[in-house]
């Protein structure tokens, strides 16, 4: 993620608390006129971002950093059931971590199930101005690295928003949903409204971008997380001892966004920038030798993914990222090929 804080196997695998007891509610939903013809649950697929353009100014006296970014939403999913408990509080809200999830079971076990998730808060800002909400169990399918820079908790909450505007009637926008995920943090937003986009101020100032064509990338998570504040505070440092001074960024270069309207990777790769990559290199030096590889193995350019410690590999097309994909499976990493940008947060069967 940029600025902003992060969330994010098997229930069996973590010992997360499982999801309700659907039967034992059935004869609540049937009686009880305020629910018999709502939907008992809704699931919602929400997509995990990259950095294609990533330029950091300095340290402002708050504490925050300006930024210029270009994310875009890429084919790696998170998915998020919510169920509704007829008759409990709002505030009853419980998170399960799905069995589908495909992340380390180590990882998920440190995922907070309580208000440290952002998922939860998202369904609490929604309680808040519905008219007769309820409380809901959350299941969390997670397929994005956990603290790996592509927003994975931050598409946790803007799936929860969803999925309790449409349970609880709310009848809000999408616009209106963006507003409060941004409470959030900026990712949230983003996952909300998906497809590509730039981003200025800390983040927060999002701006659609046209991009009809989607490009194909592959991905390589770390089996470790960074802590956005550390990485940044490493640039900080990097910064101050190279005695460099550095200007407030203010708009994304002209050119990530003309190769974006013509879907050429080839005119995109070399505006790749990610001002972080340095300081995460810094904190995870192997990534330099993974980045490297992926250079050497064909890649048209490499970056790391916002803090990273997920790097992302720019292809051809198709064809190449499936066939880069597999040549770093080769040499022992994981690996896998997305295309973006793609939609964002959406109901799903």
């Amino acid at each position: 993620m940029d600025p902003f804080n992060k969330a994010a196997g098997t229930s069996r695998d973590t010992g997360a608390a499982r999801g309700p007891d659907t039967s034992a509610t059935a004869d609540v939903f049937a009686n009880d006129p305020l629910w018999a013809a709502r939907p008992r649950h809704v699931k919602v697929r929400a997509p995990g971002k990259i950095n294609a353009f990533f330029q950091v100014g300095p340290l402002r006296p708050d504490g925050y950093h300006s930024v210029a970014s270009t994310y875009l939403a890429v084919s790696r999913y998170e998915e998020v059931l919510v169920t509704v408990k007829p008759g409990t509080d709002a505030t009853d809200i419980t998170v399960s971590i799905g069995a589908g999830s495909t992340l380390d079971p180590v990882d998920l076990a440190n995922i907070p199930l309580d208000k440290g998730n952002l998922a939860v808060q998202a369904a609490l800002l929604v309680a808040d101005i519905s008219a007769n909400p309820s409380g809901i169990h959350i299941e969390i399918t997670k397929h994005v690295p956990i603290a790996g820079g592509m927003g994975g908790g931050s598409a946790d909450a803007a799936a929860t928003l969803v999925a309790c505007d449409a349970l609880w009637h709310t009848g809000l926008s999408r616009e209106e949903l963006s507003q409060l995920g941004s409470e959030l943090g900026a990712d949230v937003p983003f996952a909300l409204l998906g497809g590509a986009a730039v981003g200025l101020g800390i983040g927060d100032k999002l701006t659609a971008a046209l991009a009809p064509t989607p490009l194909h990338w592959v991905l390589v998570p770390a089996g470790f997380g960074l802590s956005t504040p550390v990485v940044y505070g490493t640039l900080d440092a990097l910064r101050e001892a190279s005695g460099r001074e550095v200007r407030e960024p203010e708009q994304v270069e002209a050119g990530v966004l003309a190769a974006l309207r013509a879907g050429d990777p080839h005119a995109l790769a070399p505006f790749l920038r990610n001002d972080l990559g340095a300081a995460a290199e810094s904190l995870a030096p192997a990534l330099s030798e993974v980045l490297a590889l992926g250079d050497e193995l064909g890649a048209l350019a490499s970056l790391v993914s916002g803090s990273g410690p997920t790097l992302a590999f720019l292809a051809s097309d198709a064809d190449d990222a499936s066939d880069l994909a597999a040549a770093l499976a080769e040499h022992g990493h994981q690996a896998w090929a997305v295309e973006g940008p793609v939609h964002g947060a959406a109901i799903i069967p």
